[in-house]
């Protein structure tokens, strides 16, 4: 099993700033991809931004050039930079690990961007 923690959302006014992050703990060997997807009221949940354990990364067009994915091998952690926040942007974010055919997910975390 693989226990995921998000922290670090908030409130943040447009054009502002946070940084997720996604700490696991459990049986994480052989993890090889890793991605934050968030849900918005009333909407599908989508996905964010993936980084493989190769370390290539893929972000959905609407974060491209804002956000930005990066792991810490030695702490078990994914982070989510993000920057230059839209109202757009809120929504639950929730960070997963997959491993083959199993994958894990974290409870989310809601940033909420507002003036």
């Amino acid at each position: 099993q693989v226990q995921l923690v998000e922290s670090g959302g908030g409130l943040v006014q447009p054009g502002g700033s946070l940084r997720l992050s996604c700490a696991a703990s459990g049986f994480i060997f052989g993890i090889n991809v890793r991605t934050w997807y968030r849900q918005a009221p009333g909407k599908e949940r989508e996905l964010v931004a993936r980084i493989t354990s190769g370390g290539s990364t893929t972000y959905v067009d609407s974060v491209k050039g804002r956000f930005t994915i990066s792991r810490d091998n030695s702490k078990n952690t994914v982070y989510l930079q993000m920057n230059s926040l839209k109202p757009e942007d809120t929504a639950v974010y929730y960070c997963n690990f997959a491993k083959g055919v199993l994958d894990y997910w974290g409870k989310g975390t809601l940033v909420t961007v507002s003036s």
